[in-house]
This record gives structure tokens, sequence and C-alpha cells, in this order.
């Protein structure tokens, strides 16, 4: 009996101590999500409000709409009007679209979710201007011929323009942006474009450049700068006057009455006719004289009676005549 009351009372400590151990140890939880407060929030906005439906930009992707901005969460494409669209980048800076330049922008997947990411941008055509603070990560740019990696940290002032045949206009303006390095897509080797330089790649080639490049590789200016025409959307409306045409030259010596009549009335055309052509003379209103009194046209002489013929045969028979 006394071998089964020692294990009774061990069998009753361990049940304490069992209940001891449940409430000091904590229960088992599952492993907390890592912190992404600080690269939470969108990578782009994108404002819609422009003057006319040309000029304003095009966004699609993964965004939302509100207040007439596009919000860019993760990825999304712009495409601008016929001028250039800002593209706010947030706690960094700017990115310039120019006109009808189409741009994809995403953030770098590669990047730890607890670290900010780099910028990836694509573009195929058109030109754009940087001008946003760089990171840790670092930014790309893709071209169909290169790869433009933007390092960091620093102020980025970058312009880059595609042309024709390949031809790719780089230029790190300032004197403290951050270094750029060109790589080629299909061959070896690369190009760092230094702080301040303006350089062009043609035909695509990293063996064909063309140092301190003297053509602007920014947004070209917009068309309304070039017509010179301050109001067409009132003039073609007709609330502006158009320009008055020029009046048709005369030579010299050719009398009023042959050029383009005047719009007259009935009641001074012959007022206007009285101007243009001589006055007529009206024989009513003359001031005559006897002479002139005369009728124009000569009297008809008497014919000679019977006594008058005998009187001449008289006269030439006695040699009077």
């Amino acid at each position: 009996m006394a071998l089964h009351a020692t294990q009774i009372v061990c069998v009753a400590c361990l049940i304490s101590s069992e209940l001891v151990a449940a409430q000091t140890v904590p229960a088992l939880q599952p492993p907390a999500a890592p912190d992404h407060s600080d690269a939470a929030g969108p990578i782009a906005i994108v404002p819609l409000n422009a003057e006319s439906a040309d000029s304003a930009a095009s966004v699609t992707g993964a965004l939302e709409v509100t207040g007439g901005k596009a919000i860019i969460a993760a990825s999304g494409s712009i495409t601008s009007g016929s001028r250039t669209t800002n593209v706010i980048l947030p706690h960094r800076g700017v990115l310039r679209v120019c006109a009808t330049t189409t741009v994809k922008l995403a953030a770098d997947p590669s990047v730890p979710a607890a670290e900010s990411p780099g910028l990836l941008i694509a573009m195929d055509h058109g030109a754009i201007e940087t001008s946003f603070a760089t990171g840790r990560n670092a930014d790309v740019l893709l071209t169909p011929d290169f790869r433009i990696l933007i390092g960091g940290p620093g102020a980025s002032e970058l312009k880059v323009r595609l042309g024709r045949d390949g031809d790719t206009c780089v230029d790190n303006s300032g004197a403290n942006t951050p270094y750029v390095v060109v790589t080629s897509l299909f061959d070896s080797g690369l190009y760092r474009v230094q702080p301040g330089q303006h350089v062009m790649f043609q035909h695509g080639s990293l063996h064909e450049v063309v140092d301190q490049e003297s053509e602007p590789c920014g947004c070209p200016p917009t068309p309304a700068a070039a017509t010179g025409n301050e109001f067409p959307l009132a003039q073609s409306e007709g609330l502006a006057p158009a320009p008055a045409p020029a009046p048709a030259p005369t030579q010299p010596g050719t009398p009023a009455a042959q050029t383009a009549p005047p719009l007259v009335t009935a009641s001074n055309a012959s007022a206007s006719q009285a101007q243009s052509a001589p006055p007529a003379v009206n024989p009513s209103l003359q001031s005559t004289t006897p002479e002139q009194a005369q009728p124009t046209s000569p009297a008809k002489k008497k014919q000679p009676g019977l006594f008058a013929k005998i009187g001449h045969f008289f006269r030439r028979l006695f040699g009077a005549e």
C-alpha cells in the first residue's frame, strides 16, 4: 500500500508541474508578417486633367482614378498626348514623359519587400526627362537597344531621346548627378556617362559614340508654340476676328468703275452713277440766244408764183437782169 501511495503522490506532482509550465510558457503563435510600411504606397501619380483631349495622357494598368488623377500602385503604362505629361513619383520627384511617348513603369521585383524598390522604365520611342531622387536601389531604363542604369543615391537629371535607326541621345545633366551606365542588350561592353556629359549612341551601338553631342535630348517644343496662334480654338469657333483680306491691287490709270462695284441700294444708285459717268447735257435747261433758238434743219424756200415768173421773164427780155 505504501508503494501505491508514493506513486499517487508522484503522479500528482507531475500533473501540478505540467500545469505550472502551461501557465508560464505562452502558446505557440504564427510568425508575424514583415513590416512593409517603408515600401508601401503607389509608385506614380499621373494627372489626367488637360485643356483638350489631344493633350491629355492615357493611363492603363493596375491603377485607381480619383480626383482627376490616376494612381499607379505597382505597374502601369502612360501615353502622353500632344503635350508633356508630368508624372509624380511620391517622395522622389517628377518623371516627364514627352509628347506622343509611351512609357511603362513597374517596381523592381528583385528588391526585398522591406526596402524601397527601384523603378523600372521601358520605352520604345520618344523621349523622357528625369528629375527625381535616387535611393540605394538603382533605377533602370530599358530601350530597344540598351539597358541604362541610374545609380544612387543622388538627384537624377537625365534626358533620353530615341531617334531614327536606333540613335539614342543621353544627357546626364548637372555636376552632382549619379553615375549612368549604358550596356547593350545584344553586344558586350558598357559605357559610363559621366555627370555633365552629353553623348549620342549612333545606330544603337556602343562602338559608335559621339561625345559632346550638341543636339538636345529632352522634350521637343510643343506644336502650339511653333504656330504662333494664341487663340486657335476661339478663332475656329468664330469668337476671335479672322485676319482681314488684303485689298485687290488696281492698275494705275484704271477707272474706279472697272474695279469690283461697291454694294449700293436703289436710293443711291443714281448718285453713284452720276459720280462714275460724266453728266449728260439737257437741251431744255441750257441758256440759248436768238441765233441758237432757230431750228437746226434748213428751212424750205418758197416756190415762186405765176406773177413772179412773168415779171422775171420781162426783166430778162428787156435786159433788166
